[in-house]
Order: C-alpha cells, then structure tokens, then sequence
C-alpha cells in the first residue's frame, strides 16, 4: 500500500501536529525531506517489540496502536498515536530494541525518517536536539499523569477523561447538534477496556451510566459525547 506522496490532508496533519509545528521551517523541511510513506490497513503490523530501531515515524492518518501481550496471553494497549504525532525515536537514541508492539487501527497512513538520515538531520540542526528533549519531557509527564491517574481516581473518572482525550484528538461535530461531538476514532469496548486496564464488562456499565447521565450517547457506530461539561464533572467529583 506504500504511495509516495502524501495527501493534503495527511500532510496537514503532520505540520499541525503541536511539538512538530513548533520546529522552525528549515528544520521541518529537512525532515519532511527525507521522508517517506507507508500505508496500512487496519489491523497490519507496523512494528514488532524486539525489532531493530530503523526509522522514526509519524501518524499521518488513521491511529497506531501501541500494544504488548502479557506472558498469560493478554493484550494490553498503552496508547493510540495520534495523526501529528511523532515516536519511535526513544529506540534509535538509546539503541535498544522496540519494547512495544505498533498495528494500525483503521486505515493507516505513516511517515518514516530512517536512522541515518536522522543522525544527519541532528548533526545540521542543533535545534532538534532541545526539541527532542522537550517531547520527551512531555511524554514523561504524561505518563506520570497516567499512573497518578491509575493509583488515585476509580474507573468512572479514568474513563470519562479518556472520553474527553479522544473527543479531543477525534472529536467530529453533529451535523444535527453541534454541541455534539462524535468520536471519530471507532474503538470496540474490549479495545477501550485494553486502554483503561479494566473489563469490558466494567466499562460497559460506566459507559451505560453515563449514557443515562445524558453525557454521552453509545450507537452502533461509535460514541458520541452530548456533554463535555458533564465528564469533567466526573473528573472531579470522583476525584
């Protein structure tokens, strides 16, 4: 599925993305210089745990599914990269193996920088390293974030800020209620539950219950969010 050049709207996504347009336009054109594209439909491997680090890649439509699988047999999502959003690099800068399993959800589109030509990048632009050591502090926040968030708020809290992330990252406004914000990103509630550390069992009756909160309404397509007040709400009542 590897065609050469990006769209316009998957080009869009990566220069909005928030760390990579914050680069200088010399900087970002040296990058996306030496890029190239890969394709995938939903469901195909991207990157396996234990494989070299080879290229630095980014989401350029569609998501990434960043997983493990336990000793037992169960798959454990960490996250879903986002279109804009850059990773990989952890891997090339410590020269390690990848510790995580990369699938693309839904049809996917990537960008890839091969390592030398990163290296190359990094000796012609002093810039990207600070820039590199800011999207890692981010990450380091947020993962801090997410273990706090994990030891400290129960379930209900947990998944009514994931609610408002993918509402974020995803959201799509109601042709009928603008008010209304479908999540765009399509996530079975197995998959969701994967995402939360929970059973689906258990996100189901959080999810049901706040359908009847009239925060949310489930569809067999998807979620749509009705009242994004009321998940923050949530948030900070089950605190």
């Amino acid at each position: 599925m590897d065609e050469p050049i990006l769209t316009i709207e998957e080009r869009e996504a990566i220069n909005a993305g928030r760390w990579f347009s914050s680069l200088s336009p010399s900087l970002r054109h040296d990058i996306l210089r030496c890029t190239y594209v890969r394709r995938y439909r939903d469901g195909e491997l991207i990157a396996a745990r234990g494989d070299p680090p080879e290229e630095w890649i980014a989401c350029a439509k569609g998501a990434v599914r960043v997983s493990s699988t336990s000793i037992s047999g169960k798959q454990i999502t960490l996250t879903y990269v986002e279109p804009g959003i850059w990773f990989g690099d952890v891997a090339i800068f410590d020269g390690d193996r990848r510790t995580h399993d990369a699938y693309a959800h839904g049809d996917t589109t990537i960008v890839c920088v091969a390592k030398a030509d990163l290296r190359k990048i990094l000796a012609s632009h002093v810039e990207l390293y600070e820039a590199m050591l800011r999207l890692h502090a981010r990450r380091i926040r947020q993962l801090f974030g997410l273990v706090e968030d994990l030891n400290t708020l129960p379930l209900r809290a947990r998944l009514a800020k994931q609610l408002m992330h993918l509402v974020r990252s995803y959201g799509v406004p109601q042709l009928a209620d603008g008010s209304e914000m479908r999540i765009g990103l399509h996530l079975a509630q197995e998959e969701l539950a994967q995402l939360l550390g929970a059973s689906r069992q258990r996100v189901n009756q959080e999810l049901k219950a706040m359908e009847r909160e009239e925060a949310i309404r489930i569809e067999p397509g998807g979620l749509v969010v009705r009242n994004r007040e009321a998940l923050m709400r949530i948030v900070e009542t089950d605190k």
